[in-house]
């Protein structure tokens, strides 16, 4: 992000970002504050590794069969330990059919944990061709099984960084994926932050969360 903007010769961006992107929006914006004017997230993750265990292991206990078919989508030796490093195993694997019925198995289970939102789309994460599937899956199961390379707690403990940035934090009260309490806690460390609660709003976003994302993002640019 830092050689773009240099690329591009903008010398302060705003930045915006949602579920993984509002993670990378804050880890460039904590290191390179002075490049920051605004900020504007949805849906905000910061890939501690608590999110984590609670999108592959903790949510479970809303969609017990479902995590029951995940948890048999590895062998049997892994299933008690570290379900995201074993599937990453699997979607590296040489025999490609090991790797799709992994990717399979993962969609699937993302795809339980967002179906109770009500504005959300049917299978969102398997309803895409086989080669976007198991890229999307080896990205994300890369990426958090190592913790995206973050100290734990990293991004909340260093918020005071983007004191003086004024930030708008947009969240659905219904996410189960990524529960209210990160942005909750993320705005109580960052000093010019807004939450905003949507009601009829999952992971997946509602119209009322697009219209605010909007809002917001008029509301900051003409400051």
């Amino acid at each position: 992000m830092e050689w773009l903007r240099e690329h591009l010769g903008v010398d302060r961006w705003l930045l915006s970002g949602g579920s993984w992107g509002s993670t990378l929006a804050l880890a460039y914006a904590e290191r390179y504050p002075h490049r920051v004017s605004e900020i504007v997230l949805s849906s905000v993750t910061t890939t501690r590794r608590s999110e984590i265990d609670w999108l592959y292991r903790g949510v479970a206990r809303f969609f017990p069969e479902e995590w029951e078919r995940f948890r048999a989508g590895v062998p049997e030796a892994d299933r008690d330990g570290d379900l995201v490093a074993a599937y990453a195993r699997l979607v590296e694997d040489p025999d490609p059919l090991v790797r799709a019925q992994a990717a399979n198995a993962w969609c699937a289970w993302e795809d339980a944990v967002v179906s109770l939102e009500p504005n959300g789309k049917p299978n969102l994460y398997s309803d895409r061709p086989p080669g976007a599937l198991l890229a999307l899956v080896r990205i994300c199961a890369h990426y958090f099984t190592h913790g995206a390379w973050l100290e734990e707690g990293a991004l909340i403990r260093d918020a005071g960084r983007l004191a003086g940035i004024p930030g708008v934090l947009i969240h659905g009260r219904l996410d189960l994926s990524g529960p209210l309490d990160t942005a909750w806690e993320l705005a109580r460390a960052w000093p010019d932050a807004e939450l905003v609660a949507v009601r009829d709003a999952g992971h997946q976003g509602s119209d009322t969360m697009r219209e605010r994302m909007l809002s917001a993002l008029d509301e900051l640019t003409q400051q």
